[in-house]
């Protein structure tokens, strides 16, 4: 038995379950999410393969039938499923990327 200051510190130390509400999504869902959204905006309806807040928040929708908001959508992402926001150029040229990686990059690096 455990007696006088260092006891109760211990005992105040130990981990407590997490407060708050919990989540409107178990794990599970959360899974059917992410490969729902990893099949692309486009299979799911949209007409660009762009995923925004709302176009995820109808997808969560559809696949678990849990209605969340913008914030919690955006929780979603980047919390519990490691996404990070991302656009990609709309006017990217691979070819002009790849010259440039090629013959520009090295010359600038030769500066240095």
């Amino acid at each position: 038995m455990e007696t006088g200051l260092g006891g109760r510190r211990r005992r105040r130390l130990r981990r407590r379950p997490a407060s708050g509400r919990p989540p409107k999504l178990d794990d599970a869902q959360v899974e059917r999410v992410r490969a729902a959204l990893e099949q692309g905006a486009q299979t799911h309806g949209f007409e660009a393969d762009l995923w925004t807040l709302e176009r995820v928040g109808l997808v969560v929708e559809q696949v678990t039938g849990v209605t969340l908001s913008r914030a919690s959508v955006w929780r979603l992402l980047t919390g519990r499923l490691g996404w990070s926001p991302q656009r990609r150029a709309v006017e990217r040229d691979e070819s002009e990327i790849a010259h440039w990686i090629a013959h520009e990059w090295p010359r600038i690096k030769k500066g240095r």
